[in-house]
């Protein structure tokens, strides 16, 4: 134990204590103790409460974790994303550091810029830097390669699945997502619904429209057209499909978008025509991303990916397979609708 102190109360103090002192006076391993200080699982109640105890005694802080270590361990993990701007790597981030907890855990942000030579340049430099797992965000919510099984570290997939089922994948569950706006549009009183979306070759899109054509099914609809209409995910294709669809179909009374830049296309159109929302058509879109939802005319009713719950949940699954938990296979995580004024 480090040096021990007697103060002139009696008291006993241990000076510059570390981790394995924490260990040693509650009679557990360094790495119990590491887990119960960082508030991990698979710690039983009664021990962390004697960790913390223990740290208590000795005035041992969370600022002194890094000295005691579990020996082969550095506190770094390393985020590996292909997304260019950041929209859906930033709020995993955020949640993977909250999860990690601050100053507990330092994160190393690459961007591949959706390169895979760039990727595993990032991925060599993490592994050099001995970080003690990795956390790798698709650039969409396709299914991409694995890093591989031979890494001498824990690797989770967040936001887009590893083709390799035996790896750890965290993602958003959009088919549930599009059959709860469907619900929500229901639930409104609309039965002429058409759908506009994104890009065909993203299985988000895909799967957006599988979940509304089921849910309307159950609700015995049909998609206005009889299918949804594919583009781009940019307020330009919201505004021309838009257009087509009031041309093609002036009696519909709501619009599902596959994302908000396309519901704000359309919420220009709308306006144009003169159709108000949401008495005549209502109006969701997907992403709840806030610079198109809150400056949208009316506010925009979007489904949230709860990305930042993802990347708390992406963590967590780094986090038990540091520990040792290395379960694969693909997790799908709820989304939620988040209702404003166009519904």
């Amino acid at each position: 134990m480090g040096v021990v102190v007697e103060l002139n109360d009696g008291a006993v103090r241990v000076k510059n204590p570390t981790l394995r002192d924490v260990a040693q006076l509650a009679g557990v391993s360094i790495a119990t103790a590491s887990k119960a200080l960082n508030g991990r699982d698979h710690v039983h109640p009664e021990t962390r409460t004697r960790v913390h105890e223990a740290a208590r005694l000795i005035s041992f802080t969370p600022n002194a974790l890094a000295q005691g270590l579990i020996a082969g361990q550095t506190g770094t993990v390393g985020l590996i994303t292909g997304d260019l701007d950041g929209r859906f790597s930033i709020p995993i981030l955020m949640g993977a550091e909250d999860a990690f907890g601050t100053g507990k855990m330092s994160v190393f942000l690459c961007d591949a810029r959706g390169d895979a030579i760039r990727e595993q340049y990032h991925l060599q430099a993490l592994l050099s830097r001995r970080v003690d797992g990795l956390i790798v965000v698709g650039s969409t919510t396709n299914p991409r390669p694995s890093l591989g099984s031979d890494l001498p570290i824990p690797v989770v997939y967040a936001y887009a699945p590893s083709l390799d089922a035996s790896d750890i994948s965290l993602v958003a569950d959009n088919e549930q997502a599009g059959s709860d706006a469907a619900a929500h549009l229901v639930k409104r009183g609309r039965i002429r619904i058409a759908h506009i979306t994104g890009d065909a070759g993203y299985l988000a899109a895909t799967d957006r429209a599988t979940g509304v054509e089921i849910e309307l099914a159950r609700s015995g609809l049909t998609l206005v057209g009889g299918e949804a209409r594919y583009g781009s995910w940019t307020e330009d294709w919201g505004r021309r499909a838009t257009q087509q669809l009031l041309a093609e179909h002036p009696d519909v009374d709501a619009i599902l978008c596959g994302s908000d830049q396309i519901a704000r296309g359309a919420l220009d159109i709308l306006r144009e025509a003169g159709k108000i929302v949401p008495d005549e058509i209502a109006v969701m879109g997907f992403d709840n991303w806030e610079i198109f939802t809150s400056g949208a005319r009316p506010a925009l009713t979007s489904v949230d990916m709860n990305l930042e719950t993802l990347g708390r949940a992406a963590a967590r699954r780094l986090f038990a397979a540091i520990d040792g938990d290395h379960s694969g296979g693909i997790q799908k995580l709820p989304c939620r609708v988040v209702v404003r004024e166009t519904t």
